[in-house]
């Protein structure tokens, strides 16, 4: 049987089905008791707030149990991933600002500690910057060296390293270019092939030039030679000459996967969004035979915004005024003024004199003005409606007088350089492998869903760099690059990136707004706008009924108007639909959690999505601790039980994210990195979770490779003991691997439709039976890669092999 003729996994079910037919998630032991929070009604949830000029707190929340943790949820309130059971009740980390932890103290919640501050993220800013400056006063360092030493040559070898990896004998060089920084070239090196002989006797290697957040490092690479060399030579474009010793490398351990010399350690700083797709394209010119960019097919938003500006100080006041081009096009260049002209009895009017907007504001016989904001908006719109529309704020009625104001110019308030660009943004993905044609087992991991989240796509790119750049001299790198198609997104959401980098540093949604006219959409609600990415799905979605996200325009958990409303949820779900894509790792930061689906359940009631398997959830189980343990040999951290599972077991509700949609709808074995403690950690802390989860990414690759080359068959047994029940008998399967099994007791031969073996419940693996003493028991396994125990086809009705047994209690 082939692997496509297997049964598809759970479809999508209304919620109203689906409670019929998936399990009930158990409650831990601080649920008894609890409900919701003072001051709201379990059918009405607040939406929380925030003004455009606050900054936002990691801050503790506890909460009395799972069902105030839902309410908390239904609020739209941001968390941060980490639920942690204490003896006081669940602990939760909210993204708040001032005004909002005012508010869910206002509705009855327990908000304790400040973890981080905005102080924190601007700290890393500075950290980023300062690295990035370092790398570049070190190469004006050193090439005003060459200039004050005639004599120095203008290329230096930092390392070279020889090793043999089984029967390969390896070189590993690094070098410095004076001119590495503008000049694209590669050197070359040359060496000879032992003591006594020749440079050049050995061979010729090329080494190519490494650049991080725009800044060139050195140029470095690795090539098989046939013999130890005992020295090297680089000669530069420019003719000189640098020449030095080769060393040994060190011996690795003998369990390790990776074979010696292996390279990694390839980010220094954190990148945002264009330096990620920088950083591919580079790879990707670099390594045409293994690695191609792939621009995916919907463009984003892009990072950009209309100019605006709210004038006026109370709500029956203010008049917004936005402008109809986007900022950097031209709306930047607006200004409006509310004029008191000075004398009695004069009408409201507007003049346009280029971009300038003057409103005269209308008096009485006094003199005094009695513009009101709706006047005032109602005129704008009118007379400068070829420049801006205008507006109350929030659909207040505005019937309150207008105060003068000066000249006031509109912005966009971006702060991002020019150099970032503000058009519609393309998405891009890198592709690597031997064999990119859709004939290998695909492998997706993609990252930055979540705008805030900086490490996991220096995990994605670390990832990359090391597949190819190991690619010629590790022989396992060689078997999964031609064993699989891998597809790396490092910045799902490259427009909420920028944003988060430059102007927001806690945005964790995309830019685009959706809030109505007369809502929230004034300039002073531009950090609560946008989609959270990893809520637009199509799977057990808010719009199927299910629980934690948002249906208002500026929660932080807003689902969007509709599933796949989303260019960058799109992008997720072309990629997924390709038929050879079998894996998938999606990167988020924090709580060093390691979860898979179901990721969402229905309140009240706390009803998941269907479960996998007992077969489907051994094979997560199995390939999560695999993947586990390459991540603890990089420090010995390790990711904990109580945070290794199903979603909605270890953390809470997240209606339509991704993952679901990849398991149910495509029946992709997808899983969910939470990298780290926090999601701008220092540097030093980055670099080590990138080193950590780009281990456990790596490993992923391997499982997908022995899914791929997996052609043994499962085995079973029947395992039967007595029962407390006169006349019964307890019957459990054993099989040899993680496996499905397909039973009938009635004697008839089982098929894809009989009975399959299930869970006994959530973590508590494979359930127990009773049965009549004497039961005819006929059955057969069936693995994740789709090999079928006995070489047994259920679909053919000649086929005979399938097991037999009986339902006897054991003697003796």
């Amino acid at each position: 049987m082939s692997r496509s003729a297997l049964p598809r996994r759970w479809r999508r079910l209304p919620a109203a089905t689906a409670a019929g037919v998936a399990l009930l998630l158990l409650a831990g032991p601080a649920t008894a008791g609890t409900a919701a929070p003072p001051d709201r009604e379990a059918d009405a949830p607040v939406v929380l707030e925030r003004s455009a000029d606050e900054q936002a707190d990691v801050v503790e929340v506890t909460v009395d149990g799972t069902a105030q943790l839902d309410a908390l949820v239904a609020t739209g309130v941001d968390l941060d991933h980490h639920v942690t059971p204490t003896g006081a009740g669940i602990v939760v980390h909210a993204v708040v600002t001032p005004t909002e932890v005012a508010a869910l103290k206002r509705m009855g919640y327990r908000v304790g500690a400040v973890l981080h501050d905005a102080a924190d993220s601007a700290q890393r800013i500075s950290e980023r910057d300062a690295t990035i400056a370092a790398h570049r006063a070190e190469n004006r360092a050193y090439t005003a060296t060459l200039e004050r030493s005639a004599a120095a040559s203008d290329v230096k070898i930092i390392r070279a390293d020889y090793y043999t990896s089984g029967t390969n004998q390896v070189l590993s060089v690094e070098a410095k270019w004076a001119q590495g920084q503008t000049s694209t070239s590669t050197l070359t090196v040359a060496r000879d092939s032992g003591p006594g002989t020749e440079i050049g006797s050995g061979g010729t290697q090329s080494i190519s030039r490494f650049v991080d957040a725009g800044v060139y490092l050195y140029h470095r690479g690795a090539a098989a030679v046939t013999a130890r060399p005992q020295r090297i030579q680089i000669t530069s474009p420019t003719g000189d000459v640098a020449v030095a010793e080769v060393k040994e490398w060190l011996p690795i351990p003998a369990d390790s996967p990776e074979g010696p010399g292996y390279q990694k350690d390839f980010v220094t700083s954190y990148l945002t969004p264009t330096e990620l797709y920088d950083r591919i394209k580079r790879l990707a010119d670099a390594y045409p035979q293994l690695a191609e960019v792939v621009k995916l097919p919907y463009q984003t938003n892009g990072y950009r915004r209309k100019a605006q500006v709210v004038l006026g100080g109370t709500a029956a006041t203010r008049v917004a005024v936005d402008s109809l081009a986007w900022g950097h096009e031209g709306g930047n260049d607006i200004t409006v003024e509310l004029a008191d002209p000075g004398t009695a009895d004069r009408p409201l009017a507007v003049t346009v004199t280029g971009k300038a907007i003057r409103v005269s504001l209308a008096t009485d016989a006094a003199g005094t003005v009695t513009s009101t904001a709706a006047q005032v908006a109602a005129a704008l719109t009118a007379e400068a409606g070829a420049l801006v529309t205008a507006y109350t704020y929030r659909g207040d009625a505005g019937a309150g007088v207008v105060a003068p104001v000066a000249p006031t110019p509109l912005s966009d308030n971006l702060k991002a350089p020019a150099g970032v660009s503000r058009d519609p943004h393309p998405v891009y993905a890198i592709r690597i492998g031997k064999y990119r044609d859709g004939s290998r087992t695909g492998v997706l991991a993609y990252a930055q869903e979540h705008a805030r989240e900086w490490v996991p796509p220096l995990v994605t790119i670390e990832t990359a760099e090391r597949l190819l750049r190991n690619h010629a001299t590790d022989e396992n790198t060689k078997q999964l690059l031609r064993t699989l198609d891998i597809w790396i997104v490092p910045s799902i959401n490259p427009d909420g990136g920028h944003y988060s980098f430059y102007d927001y540093a806690s945005q964790r949604r995309n830019m685009t707004n959706h809030c109505a006219p007369g809502g929230a959409t004034d300039a002073l609600a531009r950090n609560s706008w946008g989609v959270d990415n990893n809520r637009n799905y199509t799977e057990y979605s808010l719009f199927d009924g299910y629980s934690g996200a948002s249906a208002s325009c500026t929660g932080d958990t807003y689902a969007g108007p509709g599933e796949l409303s989303e260019p960058e949820n799109r992008n997720v779900d072309w990629l997924a639909q390709r038929p050879n894509m079998k894996f998938s790792m999606n990167l988020h930061s924090s709580g060093n959690y390691f979860m898979w689906s179901p990721g969402a359940y229905a309140t009240p009631g706390r009803i998941s999505a269907p479960r996998p398997t007992l077969a489907e959830e051994s094979f997560f189980w199995g390939a999560s601790s695999r993947i586990l343990t390459a991540i603890k040999r990089h420090r010995n951290m390790a990711v904990t039980p109580a945070r290794t599972g199903p979603i909605s077991d270890v953390l809470y509700s997240a209606a339509g994210n991704s993952g679901d949609m990849l398991w149910y709808r495509y029946g992709i074995y997808a899983w969910n990195f939470e990298v780290g403690t926090s999601f701008q950690p220092t540097w030093d802390e980055a670099h080590q979770e990138t080193m950590e989860f780009s281990n456990g990414l790596v490993e992923l690759l391997r499982v997908a490779r022995d899914y791929d080359k997996d052609k043994k068959r499962p085995t079973s047994t029947l395992a039967v003991t007595p029962s407390p029940t006169e006349g019964t008998v307890s019957v459990r399967f054993d099989v040899s691997e993680p496996a499905a099994v397909f039973y009938t007791l009635d004697g008839s031969r089982p098929t894809f439709g009989s009975t399959l073996y299930a869970s006994a419940g959530i973590r508590e693996g494979a359930e127990t039976l009773t049965v009549p003493v004497g039961t005819r028991v006929h059955w057969f396994s069936v693995d994740a890669a789709g090999n079928i125990e006995r070489n047994y086809r259920p679909d053919d009705d000649d086929s005979k092999t399938f097991n037999r047994g009986w339902a006897t209690p054991p003697t003796g």
